[in-house]
């Protein structure tokens, strides 16, 4: 009996660590995460939710950012609904008949003036039911915002130097700031951003609506001739999302880890564009001796008169015939800038 009492106790000690090594290898989790281009102010807030999960958890929850291994940015959102990947980024402006819901946050001139204005208006708009079903229809699950400033035009050859002049010009402008492009007489074209530089290089654009961090990131503030100050057209909506199942797999603690990342990660991000990445725009136009032009305030007021509410009633009528509430939406979103 003391003989097989002590084979089954050192069987036992002999095993534990491997029980135990199991079981933390268990508990291991590793999301892949697809974003594009590269880190840059667009990212930041992916990038300090990867530290903070990460140290939250000592490593047992590892999130694998990828700047284009795993997708193109225009693919994102499918290979979240097949689980090709756990976590993603996108924009709405990307594939509108795709989500919908959400491209009520880039209709022209909402009057948003502030990164912290557009993280808060985004976030309430992601948590309407009908914006959660839509999304769902992907195995989506809208996580946080990538808040972004009102785009503004950079361009070569001749300045535009008062609105009329846009007519017949080539710009790189999607969602609602294609609109407002196309009420000036300019032509819209749709590309994503890593395709921009080429096209404003190779003459198929003549400018291009980005934010300045895109300006500055994807090169074409190192070609550009002018620049709109206050144009402020409208911004892009480009939400991180996760895949619906992988978050329902992950245990409390990790679900813990990740979901209490999401403020301090957007604190950052606002944080790190306002302070340093704006902060760096001025003197990057000065240093490559890009023209600023300002438009007249009566001028503007006349063009947004022209573009918003229009372009807001045809986006509630498209939408409605779709299923959605758009009107319900649209009023919500009026509600949340006010």
């Amino acid at each position: 009996m003391f003989t097989l009492r002590r084979l089954l106790t050192t069987a036992l000690f002999a095993t534990l660590p491997l029980l135990l090594a199991g079981q933390a290898f268990a508990e291991s989790v590793v999301w892949n995460v697809s974003l594009w281009g590269k880190r840059r102010a667009f990212t930041e807030h992916v990038e300090k939710l990867k530290e903070l999960v990460e140290k939250k958890t000592n490593g047992d929850f590892r999130l694998n950012i990828s700047y284009g291994g795993l997708s193109k940015n225009k693919e994102n959102l499918d290979g979240i609904s097949i689980g090709a990947f756990e976590m993603a980024q996108f924009c709405a402006g990307y594939h509108r008949d795709k989500n919908p819901s959400i491209t009520v946050l880039e209709l022209p001139y909402l009057g948003v003036s502030s990164l912290e204005q557009e993280r808060k208006i985004s976030q309430k708009i992601y948590k309407h039911p009908a914006v959660k079903k839509d999304l769902a229809r992907w195995n989506a699950t809208l996580l946080m915002p990538s808040p972004l400033p009102q785009y503004n035009i950079l361009g070569v050859g001749k300045a535009p130097t008062s609105l009329d002049q846009f007519e017949g010009l080539s710009v790189r402008a999607t969602g609602g700031i294609g609109k407002a492009m196309k009420a000036l007489g300019a032509v819209p074209t749709s590309m994503s951003a890593t395709e921009v530089r080429q096209a404003l290089d190779s003459g198929v654009i003549k400018a291009v609506a980005f934010a300045p961090h895109a300006h500055m990131s994807f090169g074409t503030v190192e070609t550009g001739k002018w620049w709109t100050t206050n144009l402020n057209p409208g911004t892009l909506n480009c939400p991180v999302v996760v895949n619906t199942d992988a978050l329902a797999k992950i245990s409390k603690k990790h679900r813990k880890a990740l979901l209490s990342s999401v403020k301090p990660a957007l604190d950052h991000y606002i944080d790190h564009y306002n302070n340093k990445t704006l902060k760096a725009w001025g003197p990057k136009l000065d240093e490559k001796g890009i023209q600023r032009i300002t438009y007249d305030k009566k001028e503007l007021e006349a063009l947004k008169a022209k573009v918003a509410q229009p372009s807001a009633d045809a986006w509630i009528k498209q939408n409605a015939a779709k299923g959605l509430p758009a009107q319900e939406l649209y009023d919500t979103l009026v509600k949340a800038i006010k």
